[in-house]
């Protein structure tokens, strides 16, 4: 579960997309396998179709919410 958000920005007389935040929610994440998941965050754009579509156009970001 979780929620993204998308962040626009006026180029000329077009709205464009820029940036896109992912937040994971309701996820119960031990401090233990804090440092686990972090890298998996970190990795994950490399697997992850959309992201890999949009690289270089528009910022994404993740983290736990």
């Amino acid at each position: 579960m979780g929620h993204a958000r998308g962040e626009v920005e006026l180029e000329g007389k077009v709205l464009v997309l820029k940036r896109i935040g992912v937040t994971y929610t309701g996820l119960t994440v031990g401090e233990s396998d804090a440092e686990k998941v972090q890298r998996v965050l970190a990795v994950h754009a490399d697997g992850c179709p959309v992201a890999r579509s949009l690289r270089g156009a528009i910022d994404i970001t993740t983290r736990l919410g």
